[in-house]
Protein backbone atom coordinates (compact mmCIF):
# COMPACT_ATOMS: atom_id res chain seq x y z
CA UNK A 1 0.00 0.00 0.00
CA UNK A 2 1.29 3.28 -1.32
CA UNK A 3 1.50 6.45 1.43
CA UNK A 4 0.55 9.37 0.06
CA UNK A 5 3.55 11.76 0.78
CA UNK A 6 2.45 15.79 1.55
CA UNK A 7 4.17 18.18 -1.34
CA UNK A 8 7.54 19.22 -0.37
CA UNK A 9 8.00 22.79 -1.98
CA UNK A 10 11.36 24.01 -2.73
CA UNK A 11 11.64 28.09 -3.87
CA UNK A 12 15.28 28.74 -5.93
CA UNK A 13 15.94 32.32 -5.58
CA UNK A 14 18.56 33.58 -8.88
CA UNK A 15 21.07 35.37 -7.83
CA UNK A 16 20.48 39.41 -6.44
CA UNK A 17 16.90 38.07 -5.99
CA UNK A 18 14.94 39.15 -2.55
CA UNK A 19 13.58 36.90 -0.44
CA UNK A 20 9.53 37.13 -0.13
CA UNK A 21 9.93 37.95 3.71
CA UNK A 22 12.43 39.71 6.06
CA UNK A 23 14.22 38.02 9.21
CA UNK A 24 10.73 37.52 11.64
CA UNK A 25 8.17 37.97 8.79
CA UNK A 26 8.38 33.97 8.07
CA UNK A 27 5.21 32.98 9.58
CA UNK A 28 5.86 30.51 12.56
CA UNK A 29 9.43 30.51 11.95
CA UNK A 30 10.87 33.80 12.17
CA UNK A 31 9.55 34.98 15.03
CA UNK A 32 10.02 32.02 17.68
CA UNK A 33 13.87 32.15 16.51
CA UNK A 34 13.72 35.81 17.29
CA UNK A 35 12.48 35.10 20.38
CA UNK A 36 14.36 32.44 21.46
CA UNK A 37 17.78 34.69 20.53
CA UNK A 38 16.10 37.50 22.31
CA UNK A 39 15.33 35.31 25.25
CA UNK A 40 19.16 33.39 25.21
CA UNK A 41 20.88 37.30 25.38
CA UNK A 42 18.52 38.50 28.05
CA UNK A 43 19.21 35.94 29.91
CA UNK A 44 23.22 36.45 29.53
CA UNK A 45 23.15 39.55 30.21
CA UNK A 46 20.72 39.03 33.17
CA UNK A 47 23.64 36.65 34.81
CA UNK A 48 26.06 39.40 34.17
CA UNK A 49 24.46 41.89 36.23
CA UNK A 50 23.82 39.54 39.05
CA UNK A 51 27.33 38.42 39.32
CA UNK A 52 28.34 42.52 39.28
CA UNK A 53 25.29 42.88 41.84
CA UNK A 54 26.75 39.88 44.19
CA UNK A 55 30.89 41.05 43.52
CA UNK A 56 30.22 45.02 43.86
CA UNK A 57 28.07 44.52 46.87
CA UNK A 58 25.45 46.70 46.00
CA UNK A 59 22.94 47.20 42.64
CA UNK A 60 23.84 51.35 42.83
CA UNK A 61 28.16 49.98 42.48
CA UNK A 62 27.00 47.53 39.82
CA UNK A 63 25.45 49.77 38.03
CA UNK A 64 27.71 52.26 38.25
CA UNK A 65 30.48 49.38 36.78
CA UNK A 66 28.01 48.21 34.18
CA UNK A 67 27.27 51.97 32.84
CA UNK A 68 23.68 51.64 33.23
CA UNK A 69 20.74 52.69 35.12
CA UNK A 70 20.10 50.92 38.74
CA UNK A 71 17.01 50.54 37.42
CA UNK A 72 17.81 48.49 34.70
CA UNK A 73 20.12 46.06 37.13
CA UNK A 74 17.29 45.73 39.24
CA UNK A 75 14.91 44.94 36.19
CA UNK A 76 17.36 41.84 34.91
CA UNK A 77 18.39 40.48 38.04
CA UNK A 78 14.32 40.39 39.18
CA UNK A 79 13.81 38.96 35.79
CA UNK A 80 16.31 36.01 36.47
CA UNK A 81 14.75 35.19 39.64
CA UNK A 82 11.03 34.82 38.01
CA UNK A 83 12.48 32.76 35.35
CA UNK A 84 14.36 30.70 37.60
CA UNK A 85 11.10 30.30 40.38
CA UNK A 86 13.43 31.42 43.47
CA UNK A 87 15.03 34.40 45.22
CA UNK A 88 18.68 34.82 44.89
CA UNK A 89 19.35 37.99 46.54
CA UNK A 90 18.31 38.66 50.66
CA UNK A 91 17.41 42.92 50.14
CA UNK A 92 16.96 45.30 52.75
CA UNK A 93 17.83 49.33 52.78
CA UNK A 94 21.50 48.49 54.11
CA UNK A 95 22.55 44.89 53.32
CA UNK A 96 22.55 42.45 50.54
CA UNK A 97 23.35 38.79 51.36
CA UNK A 98 22.83 35.43 48.60
CA UNK A 99 20.55 32.93 49.84
CA UNK A 100 21.55 28.95 49.54
CA UNK A 101 19.81 29.13 45.91
CA UNK A 102 21.60 32.35 45.09
CA UNK A 103 24.94 31.31 46.59
CA UNK A 104 24.79 27.71 44.23
CA UNK A 105 23.51 29.68 41.37
CA UNK A 106 26.65 32.57 41.76
CA UNK A 107 28.92 29.95 41.97
CA UNK A 108 28.10 27.88 38.77
CA UNK A 109 27.08 31.50 36.59
CA UNK A 110 30.82 32.64 37.62
CA UNK A 111 32.53 29.17 36.06
CA UNK A 112 30.33 29.58 33.14
CA UNK A 113 31.50 33.19 32.60
CA UNK A 114 35.03 32.06 33.34
CA UNK A 115 35.00 29.51 30.82
CA UNK A 116 33.02 31.77 27.90
CA UNK A 117 35.49 34.20 28.59
CA UNK A 118 38.46 31.67 28.29
CA UNK A 119 37.34 30.12 25.08
CA UNK A 120 37.04 33.91 23.20
CA UNK A 121 40.36 34.84 24.58
CA UNK A 122 41.30 31.10 22.86
CA UNK A 123 39.20 32.37 19.37
CA UNK A 124 40.85 35.42 19.62
CA UNK A 125 44.51 34.53 19.38
CA UNK A 126 43.98 32.53 16.87
CA UNK A 127 43.52 35.19 15.26
CA UNK A 128 46.31 37.12 12.71
CA UNK A 129 46.02 40.55 12.89
CA UNK A 130 45.88 42.29 16.31
CA UNK A 131 43.04 44.38 17.12
CA UNK A 132 40.66 45.68 19.99
CA UNK A 133 41.13 48.12 22.52
CA UNK A 134 44.25 47.61 24.70
CA UNK A 135 43.91 48.91 28.21
CA UNK A 136 46.83 50.29 29.98
CA UNK A 137 47.50 51.90 33.58
CA UNK A 138 50.57 53.91 34.14
CA UNK A 139 52.00 56.93 36.58
CA UNK A 140 51.06 59.90 35.45
CA UNK A 141 54.45 61.30 35.00
CA UNK A 142 54.72 59.03 32.36
CA UNK A 143 52.11 61.03 29.66
CA UNK A 144 55.07 62.70 27.96
CA UNK A 145 56.56 62.76 25.09
CA UNK A 146 58.56 59.31 24.97
CA UNK A 147 55.72 57.44 25.68
CA UNK A 148 53.94 59.19 23.63
CA UNK A 149 56.40 58.29 20.35
CA UNK A 150 56.29 54.25 21.33
CA UNK A 151 52.60 54.19 21.17
CA UNK A 152 52.67 56.48 18.14
CA UNK A 153 55.26 53.56 16.54
CA UNK A 154 53.01 50.29 17.99
CA UNK A 155 49.93 51.99 16.13
CA UNK A 156 52.26 52.08 13.14
CA UNK A 157 52.95 48.46 13.27
CA UNK A 158 49.32 47.31 14.47
CA UNK A 159 46.72 49.87 13.78
CA UNK A 160 43.47 47.88 14.25
CA UNK A 161 44.37 48.37 18.10
CA UNK A 162 43.16 51.05 20.30
CA UNK A 163 45.21 51.88 23.07
CA UNK A 164 43.50 53.27 25.52
CA UNK A 165 45.90 55.02 28.52
CA UNK A 166 45.19 55.59 32.25
CA UNK A 167 47.61 58.12 33.91
CA UNK A 168 46.89 57.84 37.67
CA UNK A 169 49.02 57.47 40.91
CA UNK A 170 48.13 54.17 42.36
CA UNK A 171 48.16 50.80 42.25
CA UNK A 172 45.39 49.60 40.20
CA UNK A 173 43.92 46.21 40.53
CA UNK A 174 44.05 44.54 36.55
CA UNK A 175 41.17 41.86 36.59
CA UNK A 176 38.91 43.91 38.75
CA UNK A 177 38.98 47.06 36.58
CA UNK A 178 39.42 45.52 33.16
CA UNK A 179 42.95 46.50 32.25
CA UNK A 180 45.42 44.81 30.32
CA UNK A 181 48.60 45.86 30.99
CA UNK A 182 50.29 48.10 33.66
CA UNK A 183 53.91 49.82 33.48
CA UNK A 184 55.19 50.39 36.93
CA UNK A 185 57.81 51.44 38.55
CA UNK A 186 59.54 49.79 41.78
CA UNK A 187 62.88 49.36 43.61
CA UNK A 188 61.32 45.69 44.16
CA UNK A 189 59.37 43.16 42.15
CA UNK A 190 58.00 41.77 45.81
CA UNK A 191 56.82 44.97 46.45
CA UNK A 192 54.00 44.86 43.61
CA UNK A 193 51.03 43.28 43.49
CA UNK A 194 50.94 39.24 43.81
CA UNK A 195 49.38 37.07 41.00
CA UNK A 196 50.53 38.88 38.73
CA UNK A 197 53.73 38.67 35.58
CA UNK A 198 56.32 41.33 36.21
CA UNK A 199 58.89 41.81 33.69
CA UNK A 200 61.90 44.09 34.10
CA UNK A 201 61.91 46.35 31.26
CA UNK A 202 64.86 48.59 32.25
CA UNK A 203 66.09 50.50 35.42
CA UNK A 204 65.17 54.08 36.18
CA UNK A 205 66.44 56.65 38.70
CA UNK A 206 65.53 60.02 40.39
CA UNK A 207 67.51 62.81 40.90
CA UNK A 208 67.19 65.67 43.12
CA UNK A 209 66.25 68.65 41.23
CA UNK A 210 65.61 72.34 41.34
CA UNK A 211 64.17 75.29 39.21
CA UNK A 212 67.49 77.86 37.57
CA UNK A 213 65.25 80.36 39.73
CA UNK A 214 65.15 78.67 43.35
CA UNK A 215 69.00 77.69 42.51
CA UNK A 216 69.62 80.87 42.03
CA UNK A 217 68.12 82.43 45.28
CA UNK A 218 69.23 79.64 47.54
CA UNK A 219 72.51 78.39 45.95
CA UNK A 220 73.31 75.04 44.59
CA UNK A 221 73.96 72.11 46.87
CA UNK A 222 77.11 70.76 45.78
CA UNK A 223 77.44 67.43 48.38
CA UNK A 224 74.32 65.45 49.99
CA UNK A 225 75.03 67.41 53.31
CA UNK A 226 74.20 70.64 51.52
CA UNK A 227 70.55 69.40 51.26
CA UNK A 228 69.75 69.88 55.02
CA UNK A 229 69.87 73.35 54.32
CA UNK A 230 67.34 73.02 51.61
CA UNK A 231 63.58 73.51 51.33
CA UNK A 232 62.01 69.99 50.08
CA UNK A 233 59.12 68.99 48.83
CA UNK A 234 58.35 65.81 49.55
CA UNK A 235 56.45 62.89 47.52
CA UNK A 236 54.77 60.70 49.20
CA UNK A 237 55.79 59.64 52.81
CA UNK A 238 59.28 60.62 52.41
CA UNK A 239 60.62 62.53 55.67
CA UNK A 240 64.59 62.36 54.29
CA UNK A 241 66.96 62.56 51.49
CA UNK A 242 67.80 59.35 51.03
CA UNK A 243 70.57 59.04 48.34
CA UNK A 244 72.64 56.30 46.84
CA UNK A 245 76.27 57.42 45.83
CA UNK A 246 79.56 55.59 45.42
CA UNK A 247 80.34 54.59 49.33
CA UNK A 248 76.92 53.52 49.87
CA UNK A 249 73.40 54.93 51.34
CA UNK A 250 73.56 58.67 52.50
CA UNK A 251 70.47 59.83 54.54
CA UNK A 252 70.20 63.32 55.40
CA UNK A 253 67.22 65.39 57.31
CA UNK A 254 65.08 66.82 55.23
CA UNK A 255 63.06 70.98 55.89
CA UNK A 256 59.87 69.87 54.00
CA UNK A 257 58.02 72.57 53.10
CA UNK A 258 55.44 70.61 50.80
CA UNK A 259 53.69 67.48 50.30
CA UNK A 260 52.66 66.17 47.20
CA UNK A 261 50.87 62.66 45.85
CA UNK A 262 51.40 63.41 42.26
CA UNK A 263 54.71 63.27 40.65
CA UNK A 264 53.66 65.54 38.38
CA UNK A 265 52.27 67.84 40.82
CA UNK A 266 55.84 67.51 42.34
CA UNK A 267 57.33 68.53 39.12
CA UNK A 268 55.17 71.86 38.72
CA UNK A 269 55.69 73.23 42.21
CA UNK A 270 59.61 72.55 41.41
CA UNK A 271 59.02 74.53 39.00
CA UNK A 272 57.70 77.05 40.68
CA UNK A 273 60.40 77.77 43.02
CA UNK A 274 59.08 75.94 45.95
CA UNK A 275 62.21 73.99 46.60
CA UNK A 276 63.75 70.76 45.52
CA UNK A 277 62.33 67.19 45.03
CA UNK A 278 63.18 64.05 43.77
CA UNK A 279 62.39 63.56 40.07
CA UNK A 280 62.55 60.92 37.60
CA UNK A 281 65.31 62.16 34.74
CA UNK A 282 62.51 61.59 31.98
CA UNK A 283 61.56 65.45 33.25
CA UNK A 284 64.92 66.57 32.72
CA UNK A 285 65.46 65.09 28.72
CA UNK A 286 62.01 64.82 27.59
CA UNK A 287 59.02 67.05 28.94
CA UNK A 288 58.67 70.31 26.46
CA UNK A 289 57.73 71.75 29.66
CA UNK A 290 59.94 71.10 32.16
CA UNK A 291 63.43 70.39 30.37
CA UNK A 292 64.06 73.67 30.49
CA UNK A 293 63.21 74.80 33.88
CA UNK A 294 64.69 71.84 36.00
CA UNK A 295 68.47 71.34 37.07
CA UNK A 296 69.26 67.88 37.72
CA UNK A 297 71.70 67.65 40.89
CA UNK A 298 74.05 65.86 42.67
CA UNK A 299 74.31 63.70 39.50
CA UNK A 300 76.48 60.56 41.14
CA UNK A 301 73.90 60.39 44.26
CA UNK A 302 70.72 59.42 42.51
CA UNK A 303 67.80 59.42 45.19
CA UNK A 304 66.29 56.02 43.97
CA UNK A 305 67.17 53.69 41.73
CA UNK A 306 64.18 51.69 40.56
CA UNK A 307 62.95 49.34 37.74
CA UNK A 308 60.13 49.83 35.08
CA UNK A 309 58.16 46.73 35.12
CA UNK A 310 55.51 45.48 32.18
CA UNK A 311 52.71 44.20 34.72
CA UNK A 312 49.63 41.36 33.42
CA UNK A 313 47.85 38.89 34.24
CA UNK A 314 49.30 36.18 31.97
CA UNK A 315 50.47 35.75 28.06
CA UNK A 316 48.75 32.30 28.09
CA UNK A 317 45.83 32.47 25.87
CA UNK A 318 46.07 36.39 25.87
CA UNK A 319 44.82 37.88 22.98
CA UNK A 320 46.96 39.06 20.18
CA UNK A 321 46.86 42.74 20.95
CA UNK A 322 48.11 42.52 24.30
CA UNK A 323 51.15 39.63 23.84
CA UNK A 324 51.83 41.87 20.52
CA UNK A 325 52.43 45.44 22.71
CA UNK A 326 54.41 43.29 25.46
CA UNK A 327 56.67 42.14 22.53
CA UNK A 328 56.96 45.18 21.04
CA UNK A 329 57.74 47.57 24.73
CA UNK A 330 60.19 45.09 25.27
CA UNK A 331 61.84 45.26 21.95
CA UNK A 332 61.15 49.01 21.42
CA UNK A 333 62.18 50.18 25.55
CA UNK A 334 64.56 47.99 26.69
CA UNK A 335 66.81 48.88 24.40
CA UNK A 336 67.04 52.38 25.75
CA UNK A 337 70.19 53.18 27.55
CA UNK A 338 69.67 54.66 31.20
CA UNK A 339 72.13 57.82 31.53
CA UNK A 340 72.77 59.87 34.57
CA UNK A 341 71.38 63.51 33.50
CA UNK A 342 74.01 66.13 32.94
CA UNK A 343 74.99 67.98 35.92
CA UNK A 344 74.07 71.40 36.43
CA UNK A 345 77.27 73.93 35.64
Amino acid sequence: MNRRRSPVFVVTLSPGTTPPYLPGEMPGLGTACEAAYSTGMDTLTGIKMFLQVVESGSFVAAADRLDVSTAMVSKHVMNVEGRLGVRLLNRNSRTLSLTEPGKVYFERCKIILDDLAETELELGSLGNTARGTLRITCPSWFAGQRLADVLARYRQRYPEVVVDVSFEDRIVDLVEEGYDLALRVSADARLLPSGLIARPVKSMSLFVAGSREYLKRHGTPKFPEDLAQQDCIAVGSQDSWVLRGPNGKVEVPARIVARYRSMAGVAHAVAAGLGLAALPRIFFEDDPLFRHQLVPLLKDHPFAQGTLYLVYVSRRNAPLKIRSFIDFFLETVSREEELAPAAVA
